[in-house]
């Protein structure tokens, strides 16, 4: 009798041919998730199974933030053997109301799934005075899974974790942090469909200040983790934003840095091969977010530009920035690029033609280069 924790994933199973390329994934992610303890990780078939561990706790912690684990199970491991199974059931204390489920993978076992937990039901019933039988509302499930590696687990807790897709092998995607409370749940949720993103953060010293800039870097560390990231560029635009305010209409301030921000994105895509770019972007909630304004900052786009926040509130947005841990750090009063000379009235409807004149009006190209030249890249690992 051995102590396990059985890993379930469930979209994987949807892949097909590719179900073993994701299994894969997933193993290898979990693998770098549980790094610096001790742990021996197997695949058993349609489950992953941990065992040889020390400290279960900081393992479950670990996998629930693991994308494509769906559900973690503390389990006893025994053999496929009838008796085996039927006296370990006898010794589990059980007071209240129980159910017990019974899923015989292992067709070879011989005796079906209901009629093997209606016998169990029936040990359990006969050795704990206090049990009674509730389908519909137990207080406790006893879970036995009859596999077809010859081992059958049994547990009574069923942890969720965040499933999804696991985080795929390379860093295709880069996440826009702004410091604010969308941008880190956007990478949470792009990371939940397997993306893998580094960051990029944009700041405006000596108008911003080093704490927001240390602000961002305590929001990178703390989803990293989720997304999997290695690297955040930091990029000034404080003397574009300068050249702005002093010769382009003050309405079209946000607009034209969404623009900027958008093509320093893509000269970064380029140079360390990215494939996208994920913006906190939620239709309506700023000037900055009608569909006009996404229009004007798509039109300079190189690559495509993921909003997975498009549809949602703010309450909804919040509700998650809680969940995954970052809201707190979110909230500090620290200020970003964005408000930096901002304007008392954005334009809500910017027309493309008209920001591009607005652009023309500077030396555009010697300010983009500007910034692209002084791309300061942090190592996350190492600090």
């Amino acid at each position: 009798m051995n102590e396990v924790i059985l890993i379930r994933f469930n979209e994987i199973h949807l892949k097909g041919g590719n179900k073993k390329y994701f299994t894969k994934l997933l193993f290898n992610n979990i693998k770098d998730a549980l790094a610096g303890l001790n742990f021996k990780l197997e695949n058993i078939q349609n489950r992953l199974l941990v065992r040889d561990f020390q400290d279960k706790d900081e393992i479950i912690t670990r996998l629930k933030c693991v994308f494509g684990v769906h559900s973690i199970s503390p389990a006893v491991e025994l053999n496929n053997d009838e008796q085996e199974i039927k006296n370990y059931v006898a010794g589990l204390k059980i007071d209240g109301g129980f159910k017990c489920n019974v899923n015989r993978a292992d067709k070879s076992f011989p005796i079906k799934s209901n009629d093997f937990a209606a016998e169990l039901g029936e040990i359990l019933l006969e050795k704990n005075k206090n049990a009674k039988v509730d389908i519909h509302n137990p207080q406790t499930t006893i879970s036995v899974d009859i596999r077809e590696n010859g081992k059958t687990y049994v547990f009574s807790e069923l942890i969720y974790a965040y499933s999804g897709l696991p985080l795929g092998e390379y860093r295709d995607g880069l996440l826009l942090l702004s410091g604010g409370i969308d941008s880190p749940v956007a990478g949470f949720c792009m990371a939940k469909r397997g993306l893998r993103q580094d960051i990029l953060h944009f700041d405006s010293f000596p108008y911003t200040s080093k704490l927001a800039k240390e602000k961002v870097i305590t929001l990178a560390q703390k989803i990293k983790t989720f997304i999997g990231a290695r690297y955040m560029y930091v990029c000034s635009m404080t003397k574009m934003q300068e050249e702005f305010h002093v010769n382009c209409k003050t309405e079209y301030a946000i607009n034209l840095l969404r623009r900027a921000m958008i093509r320093v994105a893509n000269a970064i895509c380029k140079k360390f091969k990215y494939k996208t770019i994920v913006t906190g972007e939620s239709l309506g909630q700023v000037a900055s977010q009608t569909i006009e304004s996404l229009t004007s900052t798509n039109a300079v786009a190189e690559f495509p530009v993921m909003r997975p926040l498009i549809s949602f509130n703010k309450d909804e947005i919040i509700a998650l920035a809680k969940e995954i841990g970052t809201y707190e750090t979110s909230i500090l009063p620290y200020e970003d690029c964005c408000t930096v000379f901002l304007p008392r009235n954005p334009v809500i409807k910017p027309k493309i033609a008209e920001a591009q004149l607005e652009e023309s009006k500077i030396d555009y190209d010697a300010l983009l280069k500007l910034v692209i030249d002084n791309i300061e890249v942090i190592d996350l690992n190492n600090i």
